[in-house]
């Protein structure tokens, strides 16, 4: 029972300590947040910062404060009684700590505290009791500003720290007066909670947009990496036939050669033997790897078989293309000669990527095919002309010219998209008919849009 009981007496001094705690580093927690001479750092928006408007801001806040200074200097000598040098004095420093607070929010603060009470202990004696008191008029807006620029600049617990002392240092002045005044600390409360709680709201939405646009970033570099992920992956999943096939031929021959030699050699048949079994071996480990690549949907369309197709073809896209109602010119120049499986495929895909997007962003326009061979290897080049009917709006970044890039890469060629003089569109590719061989250099073009749009 003993026990019992003690152990239900112990959550009750928890509150208690806590609070001693928060008690013994209060100091030490107001002096980190108040010595200090700089404003918290603001995360950076993307476009124009803050630090570009600060000339215009600037020129518009020393002009306020000069104004301020005017009738505080004005009102200091008048009403309250003091010297003309003491009233400049006094004044001007408070204009002056508004201005510093632009970019030094927290000894601004300090500064303008410190004039409130030497002003209000030093003019006590002589100012008029229908006066306001501690605060002037233009004390309080000077403070109010200087309280709205520190919350925006640093967190809200510095803020409410530094409006706290404010409101105490003015209950303090006017507490320990000899003569009978007007105070004005109910009227100076509203003004610098509101400059406060406005500085810290515009330091909320700041934040807030710099975290807003900052993951906005991160998800288009996380769409623009998913989406190189599934073009590569669909370029493999092309390439596996074009390779498949290769070590398929490379099995039957190795499998066939022995029966082509009169009485092979031991070793001939070792030898071949270990050709068909690596060859099988490959072609094993590439249907895993298309196994992964391959999506539900492309194995429930019966793409698994399907041929990959080659320049053999082109006549045929560039018919379709025609039917649609497209007028398409197409012309071959060089001489022709075999080129890798790969070269080719990848040569279809960008005459076909490159004719869908003139169909898709630019109606009514006219595409020009143009195929140049030659010894090095394949230079590829489609344009459009401009369009002649409305330009629909693009749905977003989409594959084409991803694909196209990576297909160019792919065989060490380079590709080059962009606007063209008359207002069309160009693509402009080179593939190496040895895929070891150095790229040719491109002339570049316009800078081309992030989006598929020739």
């Amino acid at each position: 029972m003993k026990t019992g009981g003690w152990r239900g007496r112990r959550p009750q001094l928890g509150a208690p300590l806590r609070g001693l705690r928060a008690l013994r580093r209060l100091p030490r927690t107001l002096g980190e947040d108040l010595c200090t001479t700089r404003g918290a750092p603001l995360p950076r928006l993307p476009g124009p910062s803050w630090l570009d408007w600060l000339p215009a801001f600037g020129t518009l806040w020393v002009l306020t404060a000069g104004f301020l200074a005017a009738f505080a200097v004005d009102s200091l000598h008048g009403w309250h009684g003091m010297d003309d040098g003491y009233a400049l004095l006094f004044g001007g420093g408070e204009a002056v700590a508004l201005v510093v607070a632009m970019v030094r929010p927290v000894p601004a603060w300090w500064a303008v505290t410190l004039v409130m009470v030497v002003v209000a202990r030093a003019s006590e004696a002589n100012v008029d009791p229908d006066v306001v008191f501690p605060w002037t008029v233009e004390g309080i807006a000077t403070q109010s500003g200087v309280l709205l620029l520190l919350a925006f600049r640093h967190r809200l617990r510095v803020a409410v720290e530094a409006l706290v002392i404010t409101l105490v240092a003015g209950v303090v002045c006017a507490g320990f007066v000899t003569r009978p005044h007007n105070f004005d600390v109910g009227r100076a409360v509203p003004v610098l909670i509101t400059a406060v709680v406005v500085g810290a709201a515009l330091r909320g939405r700041w934040v807030a947009r710099a975290e807003l646009a900052e993951q906005e970033v991160l998800t288009a570099e996380e769409r623009a990496r998913r989406t190189l992920l599934e073009e590569r992956s669909r370029i493999a999943r092309e390439l596996h036939d074009v390779v498949a096939h290769h070590m398929s031929v490379i099995s039957i021959q190795a499998q066939v050669a022995p029966h082509l030699v009169e009485n092979p050699s031991d070793e001939l048949r070792e030898n071949l033997a270990g050709i068909r079994e690596n060859a099988v071996e490959a072609l094993a480990e590439l249907r895993r790897v298309l196994g992964v690549l391959r999506s539900e949907e492309a194995l429930a369309h019966g793409t698994r078989h399907a041929p990959q197709p080659t320049l053999d073809r082109l006549d045929e896209l560039i018919g379709k293309v025609r039917d649609a109602g497209v007028e398409v010119t197409a012309e071959s120049t060089g001489t022709p000669r075999p080129l890798a499986p790969g070269v080719e495929l990848s040569a279809y895909r960008i005459v076909q990527e490159a004719l869908s997007n003139a169909m898709r962003h630019a109606p009514g326009a006219a595409v020009r095919v143009t195929l140049g061979h030659h010894h090095e290897g394949l230079t590829l080049r489609i344009t459009n002309s401009a369009p002649t009917g409305p330009v629909p709006r693009s749905p977003g970044s989409g594959h084409g010219l991803l694909g196209m890039r990576e297909r160019t890469a792919m065989l060490g060629g380079e590709l080059a998209t962009g606007y063209a003089p008359d207002g069309g569109y160009e693509v402009t590719a080179y593939l190496p008919a040895d895929a070891a061989r150095p790229a040719t250099t491109l002339p570049t073009l316009a800078p081309a849009p992030a989006k598929d749009t020739p």
